[in-house]
């Protein structure tokens, strides 16, 4: 299977709105190799060679509708340089809880199935707790999430709902602030 810039799924083509179907736990063997090839391209998209060689846009984050498979997969990998990586390979991930505060980001989302720009605040949870079994630690887990990690998860879950980043922009004002959200750099 390759990933890359021509094979992922656009916003364009209806199977980036179909929701995403649960799978079985402990993984089979073809669940597990979807969720480590796309963390392979998440980690290489953030390579300046590999990405360029490959054709790779950069990433923290994929679903696996996003290559045209509808399972409940999510691979994510954020560096945090000096504080080290925080990397999942979730299956079947769902929100349980989460603040009533906001975040956002202030310069706003991408997102690799959207090739047009989409500009404004993308209103998120500060904080949630995410359910999922995760591949990497072989075990049910729960994740307490803040900040960007948190704005990354409820990105990447939503896909599995057939939502994308932009759903979340206001429509009448793009970039209207939100006084008492955490607005994240």
């Amino acid at each position: 299977m390759i990933i890359n810039n021509e094979t992922i799924v656009k916003d364009d083509d209806p199977r980036i709105r179909l929701k995403s179907e649960k799978v079985a736990v402990p993984l089979t063997d073809e669940d597990d190799t979807i969720l480590k090839t796309m963390l392979t391209y998440v980690r290489d998209s953030i390579d300046p060679i590999k990405s360029k060689e490959q054709n790779l846009r950069p990433s923290v984050g994929i679903s696996a509708v996003q290559i045209g498979i509808l399972k409940q997969l999510v691979a994510i990998s954020i560096d945090y340089g000096e504080d080290g990586k925080k990397e999942y390979l979730l299956a079947n991930p769902r929100i349980v809880s989460h603040s009533a505060q906001n975040a956002y980001l202030k310069s706003g989302e991408g997102c690799l199935s959207v090739d047009q720009e989409h500009v404004g605040y993308v209103v998120r949870h500060a904080r949630i707790k995410v359910k999922a079994y995760d591949a990497l630690a072989k075990k049910e887990v729960l994740i307490h999430a803040d900040g960007y990690e948190a704005i990354v998860l409820q990105h990447e879950i939503d896909h599995l709902s057939g939502r994308l980043f932009y759903d979340h922009i206001n429509k009448e004002d793009p970039w209207k602030e939100d006084p008492d959200a955490v607005v994240i750099e």
